[in-house]
């Protein structure tokens, strides 16, 4: 049951609102939408990664039963239907802007990875589509495919796009080189490591899915679409692809599946469906099998990086320097950009007072799948980096993992670290002394004992994460490349009886909007939870909105919905001192009540409500009717949550085998709406970051660019029996200082802190073996053979 109307909302760990129709199957998917007319679609993706097109012939297809229609390449580019766009500018080190070859929205003349768009199919059910797209005769001519990121941009390497010869997007310079060269130049010691970050695949539990939709009676179209952003996937497609008004387009993303990132882009599909449902005056459908997902959704993370740590004989630290090699994939995709530069070097500082940083990031074209944001997006990979730095340091030199960490934690704020950003509030040692108790890291020593007699190895590992969410401000970000704002919208609907129905930009795919939305109202309303809607993911009933991506949605969103409400609140006082025949400003309100200040003359919030849409007493001469008020919020500063994981592991040497016995999450989200909701979070974070350390990796062939991980038959997701049972705890927090609800977001920092956790536990237990290093994912086989090659390594004389 949720908690009772009476008491305080925000807070309360109340039960998801929204969970009753999923539970009783009454949600509404992409895939549940069948329109009158309803057609299907299939897209024939290229067998090759890398391969010009000779010829297509679609003649026999379009014969076959049921088909409606078939375009390729060439009918899109004969309309001038345009590429997609990439959201984020970067320049190089040299002032050069990014290199930005075309992203055709059906491929024509070439196909640059497997899976490529070739064709769409359309017909009157799916098997026909299928049938038909079989009979497609495409000529090719293979040429040589690149994969390996770390060379992508070698000499002699076929060139993906002809207009990039050297396959670099661009590089990319972060930081003042000039002070980090000096400072490595008087270190004491210097730790370094080479750094893979996994390539993986998102694998929401819902697929992509579109369903288009064209009206001939106002030359409008209806788009229903599993989205994170559906006003920035209408923005992108109208006005930068299919040159039409954003009027005439509405982009409804119902409800989602979880996104993970995968979900906040314009993709291809998309666009092609949109664009054919008014060739053909019928709406068309498209909906991703698992497999197919493998090969067209955005993949993320895929850094080669080298790093260093520089540290005087105290073990402080003076400097560190980053060079990072990112693999684009086959295009630029939404904000593929962005990721390995404004939301990775920028967060290089870690929890850390380090007084020079220095990164370079190179971005290469492969032919692969694009790569674009996943859960986190560019702070997952800075904060695997600088916790396997700070963990492999302190090894190296016989400090305790703690204490280096204590010896370097910005401890005064605001703190403006040395890679341009600003933390507001924090701190780190009161999360870090709280993950040592509740992980009980005393008594480490007795359990490694025990499992040594058992013949295993016992290792603690700690990862101290912070994450910049919310991104902001809109010019800030404007002058960083962005070419969107980066704002968020929300109206506050008051019904003449007092309930409220709500409009957010902010978009829930899984995150439960509308109960920690709902609570943030009822709080400051008085209305009980039940007489509360949140309407999230419809271009035609919100104002506008940028979706939900970076732990933003109660920290942009929801400022800007407490925005709304104070205007509200603002109104409806001005309505009860009329109503009360006295001055605005005697006005007093709280849980639903409007009291005149030192008196027992009231009126509800029900009362007033209704007065604004029954005016017959009522200020007309100073107020309009009516309770509907819109407010933009545009966050002033990131928010900065943070937190210290601490994981443990049992290693058996003779297989390899790693179980995770205890994971140990101490987070600070700043305020927070709701606890349970929050944990939910976690877990599903932690989850994700684990599966990354330990199974997940998606995997090409060198030579042919063929997905060698295109199912769950070869990409290891992991499952219940992989995860230990967490030790979760919100630590009483610090507020952010810059949005009126002091919330910093929660909804990636598990799978932004937990693979260094990993890692450094795998590497703690096998370190008295002379294991020093070990890339991601610790599988069974690379565990045992990172144990026999240093066993070998120490018989050779």
């Amino acid at each position: 049951m949720n908690a009772p109307d009476t008491q305080r909302m925000v807070g309360m760990p109340v039960k998801r609102k929204e969970d009753y129709r999923f539970l009783t199957g009454n949600g509404q998917y992409t895939d549940d939408i069948v329109l009158p007319g309803q057609t299907y679609a299939i897209f024939l993706r290229s067998p090759h990664a890398h391969a010009r097109i000779k010829s297509i012939d679609t003649e026999a297809a379009k014969q076959s039963p049921g088909v409606v229609a078939i375009f390729t390449g060439a009918d899109l580019a004969a309309e001038n239907v345009g590429g997609l766009p990439c959201g984020w500018l970067i320049h190089s080190v040299d002032g050069k802007p990014m290199n930005e070859p075309p992203h055709p929205v059906i491929a024509h003349t070439k196909v640059r990875h497997v899976g490529d768009q070739v064709a769409l199919v359309i017909a009157d059910s799916v098997k026909a589509a299928k049938d038909a797209a079989e009979l497609i005769d495409v000529i090719y001519d293979e040429l040589p495919a690149v994969v390996d990121t770390a060379h992508a941009a070698d000499p002699g390497q076929s060139a993906v796009h002809d207009e990039v010869p050297d396959n670099t997007c661009y590089t990319w310079g972060h930081g003042d080189k000039a002070a980090t060269d000096a400072a490595f130049a008087k270190a004491h010691h210097v730790t370094t490591l080479d750094i893979v970050n996994n390539r993986l695949v998102p694998n929401a539990i819902e697929p992509r899915a579109v369903n288009a939709s064209y009206s001939a009676q106002d030359d409008s179209y209806t788009v229903y679409v599993a989205n994170q952003n559906p006003h920035v996937e209408r923005l992108l497609m109208a006005a930068f692809v299919l040159s039409l008004p954003e009027s005439k387009v509405r982009v409804v993303a119902p409800d989602v599946g979880g996104g993970f990132g995968s979900k906040i882009f314009l993709y291809a599909e998309d666009v092609a469906l949109t664009w054919a449902s008014k060739k053909i005056r019928r709406p068309v459908k498209w909906t991703a099998e698992r497999s197919e997902a493998f090969l067209s959704d955005a993949h993320g993370r895929d850094h080669v990086t080298k790093a260093e740590l520089a540290m005087d004989a105290d073990g402080k630290f003076l400097a560190m320097r980053v060079h990072t090699i990112a693999n684009m994939g086959a295009y630029l995709s939404t904000f593929a950009s962005s990721v390995p530069t404004i939301l990775y070097a920028t967060l290089l500082a870690g929890q850390y007072a380090t007084p020079a940083i220095y990164a370079e990031v190179k971005a290469v074209f492969t032919n692969t799948v694009p790569v674009d944001a996943y859960r986190g997006a560019g702070r997952p990979e800075a904060t695997y980096v600088v916790e396997r730095l700070v963990e492999t340091a302190a090894r190296e030199m016989n400090i305790e993992p703690a204490e280096i960490r204590r010896r370097n934690f910005i401890r005064s704020f605001p703190y403006a670290t040395p890679v341009g950003l600003t933390y507001d509030t924090g701190d780190y040692e009161a999360c870090l002394s709280r993950a040592l108790e509740l992980a009980d890291v005393k008594g480490f020593d007795a359990r490694r004992q025990e499992s040594e007699k058992n013949g295993k190895r016992r290792g603690l590992g700690y990862s101290c994460y912070i994450e910049a969410c919310g991104l902001a401000p809109s010019n800030i970000a404007g002058a960083l490349g962005a070419r969107a704002g980066l704002f968020e919208a929300g109206e506050v609907r008051v019904h003449p009886t007092g309930s409220v129905t709500v409009f957010t930009g902010s978009h829930s795919h899984g995150q439960g909007h509308e109960t920690t939305f709902a609570q943030v109202v009822s709080d400051r309303l008085g209305v009980p939870l039940d007489n509360i809607e949140i309407v999230h993911g419809d271009t035609g009933r919100i104002p506008f909105g940028m979706g939900t991506y970076g732990s933003r949605s109660i920290a942009v969103g929801g400022s800007a919905i407490v925005k709304a409400l104070d205007k509200i609140e603002s109104k409806a006082k001005k309505i009860a001192a009329h109503l009360l025949e006295a001055s605005a400003d005697d006005i007093e309100f709280k849980d639903g009540t409007f009291r005149v200040a030192g008196t027992d003359r009231t009126k509800t919030f029900a009362d007033v409500s209704l007065a604004a849409y029954v005016p017959h007493n009522y200020p007309l001469d100073k107020l309009e009717p009516g309770l509907d008020e819109s407010a933009f919020y545009d966050p002033s500063n990131f928010t900065y949550p943070s937190g210290a994981y601490i994981c443990e592991v049992e290693v058996d040497v003779d297989t390899g085998e790693t179980r995770i016995e205890r994971f140990t999450a101490v987070d600070d989200f700043g305020n927070v709406i709701n606890p349970m909701i929050v944990e939910g979070q976690v877990h599903g974070g932690l989850g994700q970051g684990i599966g990354q350390a330990m199974l997940e990796r998606c995997v090409y062939d060198n030579e042919s660019g063929q997905l060698l991980s295109g199912s769950y038959m070869d990409y290891a997701m992991p499952h219940a029996s992989d995860l230990p049972s967490f030790t979760v705890e919100t630590a009483k927090g610090t507020p952010c200082t810059h949005n009126p609800l002091g919330v910093k977001g929660c909804g990636e920092a598990g799978a932004i802190g937990s693979p260094p956790a990993v890692i450094n536990a795998i590497i703690d237990a096998l370190a008295p073996l002379g294991v020093k290093d070990i890339q991601m994912p610790a599988t069974p086989h690379r565990v045992w053979s990172a144990i026999h090659a240093a066993q070998s390594a120490q018989a050779r004389p």
